[in-house]
């Protein structure tokens, strides 16, 4: 049984796609992303001279500082600050400005689900932006589980809080760029793609986990070819693609 979605989009659809780069003029590199209701504001300032307390200084350090929409920033905006600076820090190339700092600043417009992925989508356009010495992109996704079992992809936010679980997914763009030299094939087959972040909330089987992982995968394909066009324009110019 399928779940009728308020937008009318089918469960394996996402919600249309749009960014644009070197929206702001004083940082070193910024992005706009949207997908659907949801718009995400990231910046980027750096690198500066020295590391945070508690960071090697052989490398560079990453900051993210989370910005919501209204209000004070709390527990949920900790968190996401925690995954965010994990899944940026293995991404980017960080002994190639060692003892430095670059700061990212997320900025929530509006929140109407997915907002993690939202925000990392639009990090990395703005370290891209920015110049920012990356190993691969990281490209993100929200998948969920609803209460009759099916699996939902990019849902909204009322989707989101009527669901039993959902898990938010991070793939790299390349799939050479996280597993060891020889290890794509095994007993020549074609292994499965890399993960580079998996946040999940609520309950959910391996089962569920794996069949949101599958439904994932083509999703964030899709948005690493989104993106690799959208880094073919100028800064300051909108790219969107219908889901």
């Amino acid at each position: 049984m399928e779940v009728d979605r308020a937008d009318g989009r089918a469960p394996n659809q996402r919600r249309p796609v749009a960014c644009t780069r070197g929206i702001l003029h004083r940082a070193h590199g910024s992005a706009s992303w949207a997908q659907g209701d949801t718009k995400v504001i990231a910046a980027v300032y750096g690198p500066k001279a020295g590391t945070r307390k508690n960071e090697n200084p052989e490398k560079a350090c990453i900051e993210i500082i989370w910005k919501p929409k209204t209000g004070q920033s709390g527990k949920p905006e900790r968190e996401y600050e925690m995954v965010m600076k994990k899944t940026l820090q293995s991404i980017c190339l960080l002994n190639v400005h060692p003892n430095t700092t670059t700061s990212i600043v997320i900025q929530v417009v509006n929140d109407d689900g997915a907002l993690l992925p939202c925000a990392i989508n639009a990090a990395c356009a703005a370290l891209v932006d920015a110049g920012t010495p990356l190993k691969h992109l990281a490209i993100a996704i929200c998948c969920c589980m609803s209460e009759n079992g099916q699996i939902l992809l990019d849902p909204s936010k009322i989707e989101e809080q009527k669901v039993k679980s959902f898990v938010y997914l991070v793939f790299p763009n390349s799939i050479a760029s996280v597993l060891p030299e020889g290890s794509l094939k095994s007993e020549g087959e074609i292994m499965e793609h890399g993960i580079l972040t998996s946040v999940t909330h609520g309950v959910m089987t391996v089962d569920d986990y794996f069949s949101c992982l599958k439904l994932g995968r083509p999703a964030a394909a899709e948005l690493s070819d989104f993106i690799r066009n959208n880094l073919k324009l100028k800064p300051g110019n909108d790219s969107s693609k219908a889901a």
